[in-house]
């Protein structure tokens, strides 16, 4: 579960590369169709790695070369995840990077990424994860000194992806309690990417928070609202419909031509217990492939996304519209060491923070989906040179 957050914005940033990256916004967090079997997916994520190399199975390395930026160089990290300014004693979790098996992927070239977005314009859309990618993005790039590349980068708050309003700020679990409208799409994002590029969407987490569930305005049932009389519906039931109408709505617009990529999500590592009962996240090493698996509510969320981005894949296939998987989620399985845990606030603040073991310190194993970015770009203009 994520801390508290700031009332709801959405915020635009427009970095035009010189690198005077300009300021960004300071964050944080049962549809009963058919769900296709282990095999299936791993087939999918299989053609998803496309091309000569499936970088989505793998193990992390030792990279002793990494960082290749520090909390002191880079202006861009939010506090809550600037792990070595509060104290984190080790910083053994930065000096890793992702190697594919039977392939390299390389790590992020700043000049590479920045020659292929040249004149062009990218967007994050989603929740405080995404701005936790697009904040260690910068702090990649902000390095080193360029010439022009007219490269513009925004971000759009939209943790549910959908329209939503706040309706308790408190809530059965004193993290808020929303009201979804799952058949609605949330204009503040909709109606502004039509003049991008690419699109980086993704969202998760929030989904668990106590929600009220609307379709047609009308209320259909929660996530754990606590209500009389309102029907308790899983948190699966609101995350697909969610998902069904943010693909809809993209493949409806009129004037978007550009590439949507849906990231995955990065499971939480909450051990000894939940997120508000004592959960923490205090391991200093990766995990091997062998010793974890996806299971229980992670794989369900990603048998989800897997399914309905196969879906808006083919209908937007036959509108001349791409769609591309950032497929982070078996990768960051295996990083329960990268989180802030109790490092994102000096310990004598006195505020009501929980562990964070759903954000990434920076810099820290986030950095690698820059690796997975730069990749799937290139990997989309040689299909387009073809």
């Amino acid at each position: 579960m994520e801390q508290k957050c700031p009332k709801r914005t959405t915020t635009l940033v427009a970095l035009i590369l010189l690198l005077s990256l300009t300021t960004l916004l300071p964050l944080f967090w049962p549809d009963h169709g058919e769900v296709r079997d282990v095999d299936t997916i791993i087939k999918m994520m299989e053609a998803e790695g496309g091309g000569d190399c499936d970088i989505l199975a793998g193990e992390w390395v030792p990279n002793p070369d990494a960082p290749y930026y520090t909390n002191a160089t880079c202006w861009a990290i939010h506090e809550h995840q600037n792990c070595m300014k509060y104290g984190r004693p080790d910083d053994g979790f930065m000096k890793w990077r992702w190697q594919p098996d039977g392939c390299d992927l390389p790590v992020f070239d700043p000049y590479q990424f920045l020659d292929t977005v040249r004149n062009k314009s990218l967007a994050f859309v989603g929740d405080s994860i995404g701005r936790n990618h697009m904040q260690s993005l910068i702090c990649l790039l902000s390095r080193w000194r360029y010439t022009t590349f007219n490269f513009t980068m925004a971000t759009f708050w939209s943790p549910f992806l959908v329209k939503a309003k706040e309706a308790d700020l408190d809530g059965p679990t004193h993290t808020g309690l929303f009201n979804l409208y799952l058949d609605q799409a949330n204009e503040e994002w909709t109606t502004q990417i039509e003049k991008f590029d690419y699109v980086i969407i993704n969202a998760a987490h929030w989904f668990y928070r106590p929600s009220i569930y609307f379709e047609n305005n009308k209320r259909i049932g929660c996530r754990y609202c606590l209500i009389k009389n309102v029907t308790d519906l899983p948190m699966s039931y609101g995350y697909r419909k969610a998902l069904k109408t943010t693909f809809k709505t993209i493949n409806n617009l009129k004037n978007f031509k550009g590439v949507t990529f849906l990231r995955t999500f990065a499971p939480a590592h909450f051990e000894g217990g939940e997120w508000n009962n004592g959960g923490n996240c205090l391991r200093q090493t990766p995990l091997r492939s062998n010793e974890t698996l996806l299971e229980g509510a992670n794989l369900e969320m990603y048998l989800i996304i897997m399914e309905e981005f196969s879906v808006a894949e083919r209908e937007g296939k036959m509108k001349g519209l791409k769609y591309k998987l950032l497929d982070v989620t078996y990768a960051m399985l295996l990083r329960p060491d990268g989180h802030p845990s109790r490092y994102g606030h000096w310990p004598q603040e006195n505020v009501v923070l929980y562990n964070d073991c759903v954000h990434w310190c920076l810099p820290g194993p986030i950095d690698s989906w820059s690796d997975f970015l730069l990749h799937a770009l290139k990997m989309e203009g040689r299909m387009r040179g073809q």
